[in-house]
């Protein structure tokens, strides 16, 4: 059996890492021109097919059968061939309807605001309606858009059905949280960063939040069912969610200088397979000096603005383990940079136990009073705190554990 992923463009996609997961059948990537459609869905090359932007309309009159699913959306994301026949299906509708009752959120009887009217959009609508929630959707022009946004303000959830604030224009949120005080929670079709700033911004109000991994997880178990025809565990969902997202997501650690965020985070990286980058390493080479030529030369604002902008860089990537300089903490404008894509943990040592040789600020002899004053901070951006005063080894192995049972 050959199943795959259609589209135009498909650049680097998790499909084939989560059918792997699925099933036993062969998963290929298959990037056609428009031009090429046609042909390509007649070559009988396939079994099964996922599909994405920009064919899940196109391909509609190729087809002999949608399911009625894909007929009322007008949209097909899995096509299965049958005797020779090839019929269209919808397992983002499943997908959806699965986030949605991961999230937790009740929407029954519920005002819910859908941003964007597009392909996606249709599918959220959908799901929701069925749920029994009143709908509005936001677009740029018609009756509600974006300029008249107050007449909404008795929205309890809000859906993010565009793309923006998607890797790699993150940073930025389609609407502001404030306009509606009786929010309950925000989900996000997007999962790369794994918290769009919409999603940051809902979590300092304490919002129920998630993003859109677990859709795609559970619009391929679906699609999986399809492709074998044999019923597939949804705890299949949990655990692929769980291992993508530990592999997807970048492991920030901070702590005070000398906590052992390099050490351990050189172990970490070896166990979990991901790529160790050093932020202080990364900041002298981006200033082409030293750090303690950069505190000479510019002193500290002129560190903490290079410090920023290396931190923004790296904290849109993914799978990275960062060891953070131990003053990071100090500018709150990098919290959501390292948070956007990455669980923190923090890294504690007693403060006798901490060198301070090649340390510009530990060696003023300010050292509990510089403790004194992060340790809030630190308790601000972590995650998870870790006790770094046994070997480091030990400490590697509280994070793995629990990254193991994160949900």
């Amino acid at each position: 059996m050959k199943c795959g992923l259609l589209g135009q463009k498909l650049g680097h996609s998790y499909s084939p890492q989560i059918h792997s997961r699925l099933a036993s059948y062969e998963y290929a990537l298959y990037e056609k021109k428009p031009d090429e459609l046609e042909q390509f869905l007649k070559s009988g090359v396939f079994t099964g097919l996922n599909v994405t932007i920009p064919y899940k309309k196109s391909v509609i009159p190729y087809l002999s059968e949608l399911s009625p699913i894909a007929r009322r959306l007008g949209a097909v994301n899995t096509i299965v061939r049958r005797d020779g026949r090839l019929i269209g299906h919808n397992s983002d509708y499943f997908g959806f309807r699965s986030m949605v009752e991961k999230s937790g959120l009740a929407v029954t009887g519920k005002k819910v605001l859908v941003l964007g009217s597009g392909g996606a959009s249709n599918t959220v609508v959908a799901v929701l309606e069925e749920l029994g929630a009143k709908v509005i959707v936001i677009s740029r022009s018609g009756e509600n858009n974006y300029t008249n946004l107050h007449l909404h303000a008795d929205a309890s959830v809000i859906v993010n059905a565009t793309p923006v604030g998607m890797y790699p224009n993150v940073g930025v949120s389609p609407i502001d949280l404030s306009l509606f005080p009786m929010l309950e929670g925000v989900l996000d079709i997007v999962y790369n960063p794994a918290r769009t700033q919409l999603l940051l911004d809902a979590e300092d109000r304490g919002l129920v939040t998630m993003n859109g991994l677990w859709m795609l997880v559970a619009q391929a178990k679906e699609s999986a069912e399809w492709f074998s025809e044999a019923s597939i565990s949804d705890e299949k969902i949990q655990e692929i969610h769980r291992k993508l997202r530990v592999q997807m997501e970048n492991i920030v650690l901070i702590g005070m200088p000398g906590s052992g965020k390099s050490t351990v985070g050189q172990l970490l990286a070896t166990a979990l397979k991901k790529e160790f980058v050093d932020a202080d390493a990364a900041i002298e080479e981006k200033a082409g000096m030293s750090i303690p030529e950069i505190f000479a030369q510019q002193g500290e604002a002129g560190f903490r603005a290079i410090e920023t902008q290396v931190l923004s860089e790296l904290g849109k990537k993914s799978g990275l383990v960062i060891a953070t300089g131990g003053g990071c903490v100090t500018r709150e404008e990098n919290y959501p940079l390292l948070h956007q894509n990455g669980t923190i943990f923090c890294l504690n040592r007693s403060i006798d136990a901490l060198p301070t040789e090649g340390r510009p600020l530990s060696q003023t002899g300010r050292l509990e009073q510089m403790y004194r004053i992060r340790k809030p901070m630190y308790d601000r951006f972590a995650d998870f705190q870790i006790d770094s005063n046994g070997t480091p080894e030990a400490a590697v192995n509280q994070i793995l554990q629990i990254l193991e049972e994160m949900p």
